[in-house]
């Protein structure tokens, strides 16, 4: 491994164990797919992963005004991973649909007659998709592995394609980038990487869900404000959603292992749901007069914070959907 401008060099064999070995408060529930575009192959050169890593860093931060590099892992041409931002940040990658996610951004251009995928690539995405899956206890599905052409491109809504989206990660993605392809030539590639050795279920011992309502909060090795703070994990950021283990006079452990404990003071609690509408809208108060904002696929996973009557509020946004077709856990 190799760390410059902030950023860590690994190959796909030390990625596996690097992920598997970080500690992360925030709950995952999606692996969004990207492709960069531009940058393609033909500004890679085999040895300036750093610089062209860099400049995306600037680019996003000097013109899309966002505070870091969006995404959270860069592949690129011959195999190696960067990372992006912090694993506990929220990506900025997928407008209005970033929430709970990890961002992969593929360098290249995979657009039909755009850059032809290497091997090397090629392996590295799919071991590190699968990987992240296995961290994070994700199925292998199309609501887990999201590709951002799934999303209207103006309001987030997830329209799988049908119109105002981006082609990215690209038409000729793994064959395609609709969901079918993703299905047929994607997936089954991620499985196999696994080994078919289904995702272990949720440890036991889960109380419930939060999310943090501080801009930032210190996770700290006992249940109490002198402990000294854990030193292998980054402070949990606002509306990051936390799994917790044990209370203790107002404290909440993050950890099934560890003893990492957050104050529940700056924190709410959230009830995980499932939706079981083969579309449902999502709106901007608790009402069907409200504008649609969003769309939510049969399947897909959500936190809810508040019920009022029928309606429930998606975690800190001001996103609201009907109770009546969500499966509560």
């Amino acid at each position: 491994m190799e760390s410059k401008n902030g950023f860590l060099k690994m190959s796909i064999a030390e990625f596996i164990p690097w992920i598997q070995s970080q500690r992360i408060a925030r709950t995952i529930l999606t692996i969004q797919q990207h492709h960069t575009w531009s940058p393609s192959y033909t500004h890679f050169n085999g040895s300036n992963h750093f610089e062209r890593q860099l400049a995306m860093k600037n680019h996003h931060v000097r013109n899309n005004g966002w505070s870091d590099i969006g995404q959270h892992f860069t592949s690129f041409p011959d195999g190696t991973i960067l990372t992006g931002r912090s694993l506990e940040s929220t990506p900025a990658c997928i407008f209005g649909a970033n929430r709970d996610s990890i961002c992969i951004e593929h360098m290249g251009n995979f657009d039909k007659d755009g850059d032809t995928m290497t091997n090397e690539h090629r392996l590295a995405i799919i071991q590190m998709t699968a990987a992240l899956c296995d961290k994070f206890r994700l199925p292998v599905n199309t609501f887990s592995i999201i590709y951002h052409h799934w999303f209207e491109l103006s309001t987030g809504k997830r329209n799988n394609g049908t119109g105002g989206n981006k082609s990215c990660p690209g038409t000729n993605f793994f064959g395609g980038n609709k969901v079918q392809d993703c299905m047929t030539n994607f997936l089954p590639l991620v499985e196999q990487a696994l080994q078919s050795t289904p995702i272990p279920h949720q440890p036991p011992g889960i109380d419930k869900y939060v999310a943090v309502t501080a801009d930032s909060l210190n996770i700290r090795t006992e249940p109490r404000g002198s402990a000294s703070k854990a030193s292998d994990r980054e402070a949990a950021q606002l509306g990051a959603i936390l799994r917790i283990y044990e209370e203790s006079n107002g404290w909440l452990k993050i950890s099934n292992s560890q003893s990492h404990w957050v104050y529940g003071k700056y924190t709410t609690d959230v009830q995980r749901a499932t939706v079981n509408a083969n579309v449902l809208r999502v709106r901007s108060g608790p009402g069907a007069e409200y504008a649609i904002v969003d769309n939510l696929m049969k399947s897909e996973e959500i936190f809810i914070s508040t019920i009022k009557g029928d309606w429930c509020k998606i975690s800190l946004e001001e996103k609201w959907l009907s109770k009546n077709f969500l499966d509560f856990k």
